[in-house]
């Protein structure tokens, strides 16, 4: 599969190649008979004309003459990942990881053996996609061994070699590669690729919940989420990676509705949305993706009869904006509103969405102290006396003149009052 490397320097003019601690490494690990190259997302990256991202680095020197080299020029390393040659170097406060050159000498699910080499085709050859197989020298020559520098010209995402096997030594890949896909691809997916991801879709049984996690709220905000997620949804994947029902088409609406309003593309809003039809779904999710506590927290408030919103009017809005607050309540009507269809010209559900910038919830004004005046003594009923008051102030549309508020406690107090007598 080796292709010929281009020799022309064509990331010669990358600001972050020719300076700064990237440039500082390379120098550093590319002299005395050693070599060092960027490898893999950052040169894609460079290549599409988008932001490098992580810098990841390869280097023929072994992780002991890594570490040497380091400490000789002042410069901190930890060894992340000795054992599979990886060391961490730390230059003003941003980390590179650096790689040894590898072999692949038996692969067994996510734990292959590697051995220590110096030959950059096979280290490309062990990668995961094409375009990911690329590697660029300090200055700026891209290495290409597996077709990677025209697959990423078509935004055409392919498993280097067989995906079979490719998919075999990390049933992660089949994730990654429909992530890779919605984020740097174009057009339906690579049919070999997606087939073979069907094919090994068993597999997804025995990855870590962490993992799936880290690689479905990446997914999920990517340019082309929606088409890659109904492709994963169309080829059997998604249950297995859920654990219950997939709805794409509230996926779709919630993405569009994002886009509509201008805002961020949320991963929480969105696996919801793909994910969550009552609060019980929330906790299965949670559960599958071992998603954080305020992760679980979203999904349940999202969850939580988002339905009512379909007939809400902005007074209700209020009500409920001034109970949730300003995040709760907007992720929950967006769940709402792409469950209702995610319609973007609804004028209802767009008011709703807005209600947070019009309205600010003023803080219940009423205290204690104005029912212990009204002779309630301290206890249970004090506290009893200040939820039905408040209910009452939410009711009359949050009132703030001081007749109004002295008729809610008059009548509150009066009712608890009424109630112990009784």
């Amino acid at each position: 599969m080796s292709a010929e490397p281009h020799l022309a320097p064509i990331l010669a003019d990358a600001p972050w190649l020719r300076a700064g601690g990237t440039a500082r490494v390379l120098q550093l690990l590319g002299v005395d008979g050693e070599e060092a190259r960027v490898v893999g997302g950052a040169v894609r990256n460079a290549l599409l004309g988008l932001t490098p991202g992580d810098i990841d680095i390869a280097t023929t020197a072994r992780p002991e003459e890594v570490i040497r080299r380091a400490k000789a020029a002042g410069i901190k390393s930890v060894p992340t990942g000795i054992d599979h040659g990886t060391v961490t170097l730390v230059i003003d406060s941003h980390p590179y990881e650096v790689t040894t050159l590898r072999e692949d000498t038996e692969t067994f699910g996510r734990k292959a053996k590697v051995a220590f080499g110096r030959d950059w085709v096979k280290d490309a050859e062990r990668r995961d996609f094409t375009m990911n197989g690329l590697s660029v020298d300090a200055s700026g020559v891209v290495y290409d061994h597996v077709g990677g520098i025209a697959d990423a010209k078509a935004r055409r995402v392919r498993f280097i070699g067989d995906p079979d096997q490719r998919i075999a030594e990390d049933y992660l890949r089949i994730l990654r590669f429909f992530r890779i896909h919605a984020a740097f691809g174009a057009g339906d997916p690579d049919r070999d690729g997606y087939l073979a991801c069907i094919r090994g879709r068993a597999g997804l049984a025995n990855l870590s919940a962490e993992r799936v996690r880290m690689e479905m709220l990446k997914l999920l905000v990517a340019g082309g989420a929606s088409a890659a997620v109904l492709a994963m949804a169309e080829g059997g994947l998604l249950q297995a990676l859920t654990g219950g029902v997939a709805y794409t088409g509230p996926l779709s609406a919630m993405i569009a509705i994002e886009r509509e309003l201008g805002l961020t593309a949320s991963s929480t809003r969105r696996l919801a949305a793909l994910t969550v039809a009552v609060t019980e779904d929330a906790k299965r999710v949670a559960a599958r993706l071992r998603l954080s506590n305020a992760e679980t927290k979203a999904l349940d408030s999202m969850g939580h009869r988002w339905w009512r919103f379909a007939t809400k009017d902005e007074a209700n809005g209020r009500r409920l904006l001034y109970r949730l607050g300003p995040e709760r309540y907007h992720d929950r009507v967006l769940l709402g509103w792409a469950r209702a269809g995610g319609d973007v010209t609804s004028t209802h559900w767009r008011a709703l969405a807005e209600l947070p910038q019009r309205w600010t919830a003023p803080k219940f004004p009423l205290k204690a102290a104005d029912f212990i005046a009204r002779g309630l003594a301290e206890g249970p009923a004090l506290g009893h006396v200040l939820t039905l008051a408040e209910d009452a102030w939410l009711a009359a549309d949050f009132p703030l003149d001081d007749a109004a508020l002295a008729t809610i406690a008059d009548q509150a107090a009066a009712r608890i009052s009424r109630d112990e007598r009784t």
